[in-house]
């Protein structure tokens, strides 16, 4: 009965820290938002776009350019903020006495496919960069790609093993 009671306090704990990391990855979404409609405004904003990302080269060099970039940046917070409401989710509907549940399986799957989608968008992004480095000379800002396929892959299986404890949960069921 201890562990049942210290698995549900670290839940909650995860819950809530959970719940900070979504709230944090919405506002650099929204902060990274705002300064690049900011920049589009005023050129000279792109000197400093946000957590001091200088992209005003980029910007002088070409609009749309500077607008893929960003594009790339934004797409990652939201989805890394996607990824964190979906475990918000995961966490809610958690019941340790009967944990494995298909919509359990579908919320980790979409988890991974996310995941996958950060990682996509990611080398998308790089390889970008080192086009326009290669054209221009330009930098702009890589963005880490590996823990992400790394991630996908991990949550995936744990979604594999969660759908496979249900068909054993309902097997189980239908031979009561």
């Amino acid at each position: 009965m201890e562990t049942d009671t210290r698995t549900k306090q670290i839940l909650n704990v995860m819950y809530v820290l959970t719940w900070i990391a979504f709230v944090g990855l919405m506002i650099e979404t929204g902060a990274i938002l705002v300064s690049y409609v900011v920049s589009c405004l005023n050129p000279g904003a792109a000197k400093n776009l946000y957590k001091d990302l200088n992209l005003e080269e980029l910007r002088t060099f070409s609009i749309y350019q500077y607008t893929m970039s960003v594009s790339f940046i934004i797409a990652v917070s939201a989805m890394k903020a996607y990824v964190s409401f979906m475990v918000i989710k995961a966490l809610s509907k958690v019941n340790l006495a009967n944990p494995f549940t298909v919509e359990m399986v579908s919320i980790l799957e979409k988890i991974s496919y996310t995941l996958l989608g950060i990682w996509i968008v990611a080398v998308l992004n790089n390889e970008h960069v080192s086009w326009l480095l290669k054209q221009t000379s330009i930098t702009s800002e890589t963005l880490s790609a590996e823990e992400f396929i790394f991630m996908a892959g991990l949550v995936f299986i744990i979604s594999q093993v969660f759908k496979r404890g249900v068909e054993i949960q309902s097997e189980n069921d239908l031979t009561v």
